[in-house]
């Protein structure tokens, strides 16, 4: 007995050591990528048209993927890495489903097609090595590729068809455009049975360069980039489609003005026509357009949305089994909801409605007539899976646990991969059924950081001016002791379509505000009007006016903050990145007695230096709105600066251009105030990889150098 005392003893003295364990600051940046890995399955998708999914495994025999057939979980081998050899792969690759049958998967520039019954691969297709952009079919195991702006296609035939021959610096081929605002992701569209394929065709010959300079050589090296900067001359769009049968192609007339923006590309399931939304630079008046896939002519507008701010589309017409009706997104009602329509544009009813918002449909139950959706009904920091009647909205939560929840449903609509975590549970991954009758645990993830003394994170509900609830997380210094005053680093974006806090694993949301709070420092981040998942009327708070309202809220935070007895108002730090510089630089010269030292991050300094798709949907243009512009540029306020601020850019940085940061410095000159300084030579709008660890330390060090007595 006295034996098992003393090891007892000596068990606690263990746990008491690791319980002090500190994060590094490589962990705090890379460790969740690294040694903190949380556990994952790999592979895990489901074969179409089965109740059945893969998983990768390890095995004595090496690398296999195994299927599990659901609800009973038998589990059978479906094929080994060594039956992939002769292409010198160890693992087997990522497969892509093309029916229950066969997928493709690529390996360097080659198209490769397996089959389930023989095991066997098979060559399609190499693709040029300068391809950069690709797309595969896979009803008629064509592929699409871009070279030197130049769209090709190699058909079903392995034929290769160059479908522009006009592609240069200037014209742009097969890319996505409009610098990928309005949800969109890619520059090609096959139709539904690859027949035929359409795509951007983008001029920028209107539109100005914009130099780029590569400092890695002797001499530097200029390239050129074109840039629409606000109230400038933009590019302008196209949309071909490509016919391989007749080797020919038709634009859409899409009208003008040619500077409009064309957005939820989108086939009729009869491949006769093609959908496209038709956005105003302006941005506040939309037309849903049809137009004949063989002509190009317009068939008609089915219909029109109109708003006295913006109209933001970010979806494609999603359409309902029959085909002869489809699910349109919209924020009309002040939410993201959808909408049920018929080809002729009359709208049949609103499927989903009330204060929140649909992120996705993860899939569809033909059956029930249901649509499997994503959204934020049980809160904004939570994301889970709901079941909702496409004919008379009837809707029901499907999963159980709080968190945020991440879903990929079979074919059937009738069970869903869930892989998910909250501020305690690192990840789940369950499968589970949409009638909610069955429920089988894949993984329940060890926590990586349980020998590590994580600080407390407390959740934080403000309101803003005029009543609207504000969310935010508190992270209290490891060894807290109220009787201390400790110094505060507000982190912050607060600009659209971004959220800093969710219900998932790690409580705090970032590794680094953790290290921070292990280095004696009180951690805040708030989420304020401006920023995602709120509603439009929330985003649109700051329209015409941006930092204004941003920094309102954020001073809602800050007197949170100041009326802690163990915050030492003299010491506050402010940073960000991005828009997050861009309020943080905001603070550090309107609000110049709040915060004594501040770190901007490739920040904007003046919005008519920033593209015109995201500025002037949320500011005009500074011909239209010369007071907002005004009241938001910063490159002419440095005089106001009263603490330590350190400003922080990629050399490279192709999205907000260093221009920003170079122009706010002469100004300093001018002024004789003092701003510390550094690049990132090489790197564009972020720093990634290894040298974030540097980025980081540079910034925590400046924090250190004068937030700490």
């Amino acid at each position: 007995m006295k034996k098992i005392i003393i090891l007892s003893a000596s068990l606690c003295g263990i746990l008491a050591f690791s319980q002090t364990k500190k994060l590094t600051m490589e962990e705090a940046i890379l460790g969740l990528g690294a040694n903190l890995r949380i556990e994952s399955l790999s592979q895990l998708q489901w074969i179409p048209n089965q109740n059945s999914f893969t998983e990768s495994v390890k095995t004595n025999y090496g690398g296999a993927l195994v299927v599990r057939q659901v609800p009973d979980m038998k589990t059978d081998t479906l094929v080994r890495s060594k039956d992939f050899s002769e292409f010198n792969l160890k693992v087997v690759p990522m497969l892509n489903w093309i029916d229950e049958n066969q997928a493709w998967f690529k390996q360097g520039n080659e198209y490769i097609l397996w089959n389930k019954a023989t095991k066997k691969s098979e060559k399609l297709y190499t693709t040029p090595v300068a391809a950069e952009v690709d797309e595969f079919e896979t009803n008629t195991k064509s592929v699409a590729y871009v070279v030197d702006n130049n769209l090709f296609l190699i058909d079903s035939n392995k034929n290769t068809h160059q479908i522009t021959q006009d592609g240069s610096y200037e014209v742009v081929n097969g890319k996505s455009v409009h610098r990928e605002e309005f949800g969109i992701h890619k520059g090609t569209f096959f139709s539904p049975k690859g027949n035929y394929l359409a795509f951007y065709r983008m001029d920028q010959s209107m539109v100005e360069d914009y130099p780029i300079i590569d400092w890695s050589t002797t001499p530097a090296v200029n390239k050129n980039i074109k840039y629409p900067f606000a109230g400038r001359a933009s590019h302008q769009v196209t949309l071909g489609i490509f016919n391989p049968k007749t080797n020919k192609t038709v634009f859409l007339q899409t009208g003008e003005p040619k500077d409009q923006y064309l957005t939820s590309i989108t086939w009729n399931p009869d491949e006769k026509s093609i959908y496209v939304g038709i956005l105003n630079r302006e941005q506040n008046h939309l037309k849903l357009n049809q137009y004949d896939a063989q002509t190009g002519k317009l068939i008609k507008t089915l219909f029109e949305e109109t708003h006295d701010k913006y109209v933001e589309p970010q979806n494609e017409l999603y359409f309902l089994p029959n085909g002869k009706e489809f699910v349109w997104w919209s924020q009309r009602d002040g939410f993201m909801h959808l909408y049920r329509y018929d080809l002729n544009g009359k709208l049949i009813n609103q499927i989903t409605k009330g204060d929140w918002i649909v992120n996705e449909i993860a899939g569809k139950n033909e059956k029930q007539k249901q649509l499997l959706i994503t959204a934020t009904k049980d809160g904004a920091m939570e994301k889970h899976l709901y079941a909702v009647n496409w004919e008379n909205g009837k809707i029901e939560r499907i999963d159980t646990e709080k968190g945020y929840h991440n879903f990929n449903v079979n074919s059937a609509g009738t069970y869903a991969l869930d892989n998910w975590s909250n501020e305690t549970m690192p990840r789940k991954i369950d499968v589970i059924s949409t009638d909610k009758k069955f429920t089988k645990n894949l993984l329940t993830a060890k926590n990586s950081l349980a020998e590590y003394q994580m600080p407390k994170v407390e959740n934080v509900t403000l309101k803003a001016d005029d009543g609207t609830d504000l969310y935010g997380k508190l992270i209290y210094p490891t060894d807290f002791n109220s009787s201390k005053k400790y110094p505060v680093i507000v982190y912050l974006y607060n600009g659209p379509h971004a959220q800093m806090n969710q219900n998932r694993f790690p409580a705090s949301g970032n590794l680094w505000y953790d290290y921070m709070a292990q280095n004696g420092y009180v951690v805040f981040v708030m989420d304020g009007r401006g920023s995602s998942n709120r509603g439009l009327a929330f985003e649109q708070a700051i329209y015409r006016k941006s930092g204004q309202i941003e920094m309102s809220d954020q001073m809602k935070g800050v007197e949170f903050l100041k009326s802690k007895s163990f915050v030492d108002g003299e010491r506050m730090g402010i940073h960000g990145w991005s828009y997050g510089g861009f309020m943080t630089t905001s603070f550090m010269l309107h609000k110049p007695d709040v915060f004594k030292v501040g770190v901007a991050g490739g920040p904007v300094m003046d919005w008519s230096l920033y593209e015109a798709m995201y500025t002037e949907r949320y500011m005009d243009t500074p011909q239209t709105n010369p007071e907002g512009f005004a009241q938001s540029k910063l490159l002419d306020k440095t005089k106001n600066l009263q603490g330590k601020l350190l400003l922080i850019h990629g050399t490279d940085d192709n999205v907000v251009v260093w221009q920003h940061s170079i122009d706010f410095l002469r100004n300093a000159v001018r002024n004789g105030v003092q701003i510390d300084y550094f690049v990132y030579p090489g790197y564009e709008h972020n720093v990634r990889g290894k040298d974030r660890v540097h980025l980081m330390q540079k910034i925590s060090d400046y924090f250190d150098l004068y937030l700490k007595k």
